[in-house]
């Protein structure tokens, strides 16, 4: 039997559809319901859906209001408060083109992106770093805009731009991710492939409001069922989180590995009798991760893959566990394979996981390089670039990259965009970046380097503090006399962690 996934089609999308419309649609009937409570230890703030509802919808008629039209592209430089979630879903109902952007990202890497896509305006909080530009809606006139009377959605073609969101590309260069309106249809197949998720729910995510993990699972999700979103207020401790979950009555609480690894630096189990399970993604869990995660909690932890081109498509559920140290299977709706150079492999083989041209939820394609795009094609199936291998039950193991993409906290980094950044150093000759695990789950972006001398390590941080979001920046630095490289003069990045540990021992 060769390596295919496939249920047969999802429920179409339909038609006229609009993202933030099927989002919002329990506003009504559920008016008073808490759709968002943010987080504290002394009590949360609340915000119905009433109140939401009207505040997205009133931003909607202000960004009209404005002078901007639909489809017009909007850079959004917010930082992490609700006042993210309510301009980029009050951009999508009118028809607007949100693009959501980490608070981290340096004013040196936002001039790149506004340049890309020459944006019609940038929704800017004064705090967050940007580039100029001469249409920015600032943060106190984006709040004015709430109480402006409701627009109505944009209703149109699924197919059609919704959102744009950037991604490392293997050359170094951040890809603008084109999506659908369609893409929050296809989440649907996350509730009870991956979330086990009801309308009685309270879900806790511990990112940011402007991280896009954040936005779907944390929010647009639990909002599309009628469920209730639960954040922790901006600098809240990690360590903090247990008691919140607990206070607060959690059902579901979702994050990245890095986030339940600095939670159980406790011995203290934390009480959870409202708790049912936890959701991980952004970067590999590890199987002993895994297991502290149950006997710390006595709940279980349910892992989900997927990239910034297609979200979640592979997850175990409670209703579908893994097995092993499988990842789970292909959530009910979507058709996946494991690739070969002739296509599908026989199951079991180790070959590229792949996604079927035809997923609601696959992205439009690379805004700025439509034809790297339809390179990661293979006939009717778009290449993720990680290797993994499907068992006869569907369950599909992760393999590892079969490039040198890193992982920090759940971003993916390009080496090569780390690389130039430090290369116009004019004391560094040649560089090279990757991940290095420090310790059991925990790894760190590392650059090494040579030239002339040992830099002061202080100082190369400094140097890319500037041109470098701080998930992007290097924790540590290597001199070396000369890097690794293959017999054609290539660097050999994977070689590279053996390094760190032969100078640290």
């Amino acid at each position: 039997m060769l390596s295919i996934f496939d249920q047969g089609p999802p429920t179409p999308c339909p038609r006229p559809f609009n993202l933030a419309a099927h989002v919002l649609r329990h506003a009504q009937s559920s008016a008073e319901k808490t759709a968002l409570s943010v987080l504290r230890s002394d009590g949360a703030t609340d915000w119905t859906y009433g109140d939401l509802h009207s505040a997205i919808m009133g931003t909607g008629s202000g960004l009209l209001q404005s002078g901007l039209r639909a489809q017009d592209i909007v850079l959004m430089r917010l930082g992490n408060t609700v006042d993210f979630p309510i301009a980029y879903l009050g951009a999508i109902a009118v028809g607007l083109v949100p693009v959501p952007t980490s608070s981290q990202l340096t004013e040196q890497e936002t001039a790149k992106i506004i340049d890309d896509l020459n944006p019609a305006a940038i929704l800017r909080d004064p705090q967050v770093a940007c580039a100029p530009h001469p249409d920015q809606i600032m943060l106190p006139e984006l709040a004015r805009m709430r109480s402006l009377p409701p627009a109505s959605f944009a209703m149109g073609d699924p197919e059609r731009l919704a959102y744009v969101v950037y991604t490392s590309g293997t050359s170094g260069k951040p890809r603008a991710v084109a999506h659908a309106h369609r893409a929050i249809w296809a989440r649907q197949m996350m509730v009870d492939g991956w979330y086990g998720l009801k309308s009685s729910d309270r879900l806790c995510h511990a990112g940011a409001f402007n991280w896009t993990y954040t936005l779907g699972t944390g929010l647009m999700d639990p909002w599309a069922i009628g469920a209730t979103a639960l954040i922790p207020e901006p600098g809240t401790d990690i360590r903090d989180l247990p008691a919140l979950l607990k206070q607060h009555r959690a059902t579901i609480f979702a994050a990245a590995p890095g986030v339940f690894r600095k939670m159980m630096q406790s011995d203290t189990q934390p009480g959870l009798p409202d708790l049912r399970h936890g959701l991980c993604a952004g970067e590999k869990l590890s199987r002993h991760l895994h297991e502290k995660w149950v006997q710390f909690t006595g709940t279980e932890l349910y892992e989900a893959y997927g990239m910034s081109e297609c979200s979640t498509f592979i997850s175990s559920s409670p209703s579908h566990p893994a097995r092993g140290t499988a990842l789970g299977q292909p959530q009910p709706g979507r058709r996946i394979a494991i690739l070969g150079p002739d296509g599908p492999v026989p199951q079991g083989q180790e070959g590229t996981i792949a996604v079927h041209r035809e997923d609601p939820g696959l992205m439009l394609t690379y805004l700025n390089a439509p034809d790297e795009a339809a390179a990661r094609m293979q006939g009717d199936w778009f290449l993720t670039g990680d290797q993994g291998a499907m068992a006869v039950d569907g369950q599909i193991t992760y393999l590892g990259r079969d490039d040198d993409m890193m992982n920090a906290g759940g971003y993916r980094v390009s080496p090569v965009e780390v690389e130039a950044a430090l290369s116009t150093h004019p004391e560094i000759t040649q560089v090279g970046a990757a991940t290095v695990e420090v310790k059991q789950d925990s790894s760190i972006i590392v650059a090494f380097y040579t030239g002339p001398e040992e830099l002061d390590a202080a100082d190369l941080h400094a140097y890319v503090s500037d041109k470098l979001a701080r998930y992007k920046q290097p924790r540590a630095f290597v001199h070396l006399p000369a890097l690794p490289t293959g017999g054609n003069g290539k660097l050999l990045r994977r070689a590279l962690p053996a390094y760190f540990k032969a100078t640290s021992e």
